[in-house]
């Protein structure tokens, strides 16, 4: 390649520009002329000028005459100066297009390829004889053929002889060639080479005038036009340039895949591409590598450009005992430099942009390579690869622009007309050769018959030969006596006696019969193109079986997509919460562990004064979350995206995640993998008011929110939550009073509405929350001061939505306002955090189910001016055995909906998203 951008001052010459007239008229000013007229001297030329006739004199704007003559006695003509350099650039832009960058599409060779080759050819460097030095090799090129820059005919050179760069290599190289690692080959003066046996298919029949032969640069040698190229060069070995104005990079492909692909084409002038890609898949990279899908390729096949996405071959070994892994890159995508991209990966690694890794090294040898990517303990692999795929060369794309020339014009082919194109010149190359042949024939047939008629009449012969005086003489009269010509005469003269055995004269009988055979054969041949086209298949095949082998880019069905973020980030379940004066943070499972009823808890988080936590729950960094807010908004992020922080830190103000507006805060918080059409969102307000959505309707997200629902003037979002069809709708107040109705009784509405009467609130009162159930299951209520109580949700009597509801406990003023409400099922245990960020957990099971007038039982010892702040739900599953590592003794935590029955405890209360599982056992007491 390095000939299409070598552009030494050997390689060109531009004229200097033109002098315009506006030039002249400041060089030859009217005052320096009329000191020039009086000059008793004068000009030693003007006189002979104007003694010639020739007026190379111009008149500018004053009338002034200005002598455009030099000192030789020549003239320069005014010329437009971006004419003169559009010429000379198209001019110069073309030689660079059809002599130096692109390649001709009948041997897919560029012309510097095209004559290294030939040279090496003529001058033996064969592969039945030693290798010659290169620096021998590249002056014989550069003297005979072609005269450009010496760098650029042998780094020409090199790439035919690297099988990282070659499909099928044209040269042998004998010394160090360069590297995949992107080492420089050596000195050319210390290089030897040779042609390939492959590259013998691309020169043979040259002697049998299958091809143009043209003059060279000067006019003193021949050198063909194009090669005879016995196998389609262009599609197995690829090409790449960059000319001017346009580029091409035609990627390799296998030679037994491409010649049935030519075979298929001859056989079937009219097939499609999609049966061509039953023969020809796509591209074959020396490199190997994966190709990901196959829309890229048929896209380049059917238009000549398209995107071939690329990636490495990679798999996973486990380290000893430890359950650390490693990544093992065997194959590198096309035209990737291995050593830059080990220095890549370095260098993401150590600007903390790609985590996981703590060592890297190549232990690549002569069986192939081998790059070893060590992972830290607990690293998740394909979370590190997905980062390598997206930051470094291990995943490259290849554009593919299939450009050559057609008759001399660059054109962009698309397959079918790139094997047609081939098709046609082997068409050409056999008929060509079979004439070749067959006139050969004629002309030999033609003298053994006049040898033949010299042996059968021998002895007249030699006396004619001996009465004559010379060989014209001699020839004469043979052709006066036996209609002998002048070729036949000349052959005769020259025979030698041994010819005159009865043995020769048999072989000459024979030899004449195979040669009528010959010929029969050749005018056959030339006479039903179908057995032409069946001798070109026939020679194809013969040279897929010599030197084709497997295929070694694999093509996955599975097409390559733009990495999403979470493709980069492990999925890992995340505790958020979520505080009243707008804090957020994400934090792993691990830093609580179960405690007994009556515990004193953790401390969770350190807050800030009159700050305390609204939401808890447990979501998957893969979920989205769906933020509700007070004024009827709607913002849907990822777990991911929120800010992770430590047990203790409070967390980031949610208006550094949200776009929020003054007075605007999180009212309630969804979360989710998708949005089904057949579940639903119901909304409750603080004015008693509700709302039944689909999921659906907020499958969509902007920066700045979307609304979920209009609200009326003076009222608020409380509480948002899933619904289906079937359930029941549970609404309490905050002063004690519950309404239990049917989700039907509620029709959907679409996003921007805004609902109807859910329960009928006294003056003074608000809308406390909303629970969800099935009819099964106890209703859990909480107060301030950390008592509560379960009762059956059976025990609530049906009612039509918009009613005042029943009471659901007693209330005192030693207990504080209702706070809380859930619906739990014996499988279930309660995370209760209060304002001053105190953490408890206890199970369901050991709080005491009353009726709904009860006053309750104390669940959290509350200090004199904590109050409780949220309540969450979890579904508690029994502790796997317990393992080697202590952080790993513990279960899992997950996301799972209170909907799902749980192993242990069939009961299932209907709900929401909530925390699912016991938690990790905190190391840290």
């Amino acid at each position: 390649m390095a000939d299409d951008f070598n552009n030494n001052e050997d390689d060109f010459e531009l004229d200097s520009p033109d002098t315009d007239e506006e030039e002249l008229e400041e060089d030859y000013s009217e005052e320096e002329y009329e000191d020039d007229e009086d000059d008793p001297e004068g000009d030693p030329h003007q006189g002979s000028l104007a003694g010639s006739g020739l007026d190379h004199t111009i008149s500018d704007e004053a009338g002034t005459r200005l002598d455009l003559s030099d000192i030789h006695g020549g003239a320069l003509k005014p010329m437009d100066l971006s004419s003169e350099m559009k010429a000379s650039f198209l001019e110069y832009s073309m030689s660079v297009i059809v002599a130096r960058a692109l390649p001709d599409v009948r041997d897919g060779l560029k012309p510097v390829h095209r004559r290294i080759l030939y040279a090496m050819n003529e001058a033996h460097i064969v592969p039945s004889r030693p290798h010659k030095k290169s620096a021998w090799t590249v002056g014989e090129v550069m003297g005979k053929y072609h005269p450009h820059g010496d760098s650029a005919i042998y780094d020409s050179m090199v790439r035919m002889a690297q099988d990282f760069s070659m499909r099928l290599p044209l040269v042998d190289g004998h010394g160090n060639f360069g590297s995949i690692d992107g080492d420089p080959p050596a000195a050319m003066r210390y290089t030897e080479s040779r042609l390939t046996y492959a590259a013998m298919e691309m020169l043979r029949d040259l002697d049998k005038e299958t091809v143009d032969l043209q003059a060279n640069y000067d006019e003193s040698l021949q050198e063909p036009a194009v090669l005879p190229s016995r196998f389609p060069n262009l599609l197995v070995n690829g090409s790449s340039g960059i000319a001017v104005g346009m580029a091409t990079n035609v990627p390799p492909h296998n030679l037994k895949e491409v010649t049935d692909a030519v075979c298929l084409m001859i056989d079937n002038p009219d097939v499609t591409t999609e049966e061509i890609m039953q023969v020809l898949p796509g591209p074959d990279f020396p490199t190997g590598g994966i190709i990901m899908g196959t829309d890229g390729i048929k896209e380049a096949y059917e238009t000549g450009r398209g995107t071939i996405t690329i990636r490495s071959k990679v798999h996973v070994e486990n380290i000893g005992k430890g359950g650390r892994q490693r990544l093992v890159i065997t194959e590198i995508p096309y035209q990737v430099n291995k050593g830059l991209l080990q220095e890549r990966i370095a260098q993401q690694v150590n600007e903390k942009r790609i985590e996981g890794i703590s060592d890297m090294r190549d232990e690549s040898n002569r069986k192939g390579m081998r790059i070893v990517i060590d992972l830290k303990s607990g690293a998740v692999p394909q979370v590190v690869l997905n980062n390598l795929y997206k930051r470094t060369q291990l995943q490259a794309n290849f554009g593919v622009i299939d450009i050559a020339l057609v008759d001399g014009v660059p054109r962009t082919l698309t397959l079918t007309e790139m094997l047609r194109h081939y098709i046609d010149h082997q068409v050409d190359v056999v008929t060509r050769r079979t004439n070749y042949d067959l006139d050969k024939a004629l002309k030999r047939v033609h003298i053994l018959e006049g040898l033949l008629i010299a042996v059968d009449n021998i002895d007249e012969i030699v006396h004619i030969i001996r009465s004559s005086r010379d060989d014209s003489e001699a020839k004469a009269r043979m052709n006066e006596r036996f209609g002998l010509d002048e070729l036949q005469g000349e052959a005769i003269l020259q025979m030698r006696l041994r010819r005159l055995t009865g043995l020769a004269r048999d072989e000459l009988a024979a030899q004449i019969e195979e040669l009528y055979k010959s010929i029969a054969y050749y005018r056959d041949l030339l006479e039903h193109p179908d057995k032409l086209l069946a001798v070109i298949k026939e020679e194809l095949q013969q040279i897929s079986e010599r030197f084709s082998n497997k295929r070694r880019t694999q093509i996955s069905s599975i097409e390559a997509v733009n990495l999403d973020v979470e493709d980069l980030i492990a999925e890992e379940d995340m505790v958020v919460t979520v505080t009243h004066s707008g804090y957020v943070k994400r934090l792993p499972v691990a830093t609580y562990r179960s405690q007994k009823r009556g515990g004193k808890g953790i401390q969770g988080l350190s807050l800030k004064d009159s700050d305390f936590v609204e939401d808890l729950f447990v979501a998957s960094t893969h979920d989205y979350v769906m933020f509700f807010t007070n004024k009827g908004k709607v913002y849907r992020v990822k777990v991911h995206e929120l800010p992770i922080g430590s047990r203790h830190a409070r967390g980031s103000a949610l208006v550094n995640v949200l776009p929020l507006s003054e007075g605007e805060r999180a009212a309630a918080v969804i979360t989710t993998r998708d949005f089904p059409a057949d579940e639903y969102l119901m909304f409750a307000t603080a004015n008693g008011m509700v709302k039944k959505t689909a999921m659906s309707a907020y499958d969509n997200s902007r920066r700045d929110g979307i609304i979920a629902i209009n609200l009326k003037s003076g009222d608020e979002l409380v509480n948002v939550r899933r619904v289906r069809e079937g359930e029941k709708v549970i609404l309490c107040s905050d002063a004690g009073k519950a309404i239990l109705f049917d989700e039907g009784e509620i029709r959907p509405t679409g996003r921007d509405t805004s609902g109807v009467r859910g329960i009928t609130l006294k003056a003074g009162t608000k809308m406390l929350g909303m629970e969800i159930s099935n009819g099964r299951g106890d209703l859990l209520v909480i107060t301030e001061k950390g008592y509560g109580k379960r009762t059956p949700v059976s025990e609530y009597p049906e009612h039509r939505r918009g009613g005042q509801g029943v009471s659901t406990i007693a209330m005192t003023a030693k207990k504080g306002n209702l706070v809380a409400c859930r619906v739990v099922g014996p499988q279930h245990e309660l995370m209760i955090v209060s304002e001053e960020g105190v953490v408890i957990r206890v199970k369901t099971s050991d709080i005491s189910r009353l009726g709904r007038s009860t006053q309750g039982v104390k669940v959290m010892n509350m200090g004199e001016r904590d109050k409780v702040s949220a309540v969450a739900r979890m579904v508690a599953h029994k502790k796997k055995a317990a393992k080697a590592d202590p952080m790993q003794a513990a279960l899992d935590l997950g996301l799972a909906g209170a909907r799902e029955a749980d192993e242990e405890d069939p009961v299932d209360i209907g709900g929401d998203e909530e925390l699912d599982e016991s938690m990790i056992e905190d190391d840290d007491e």
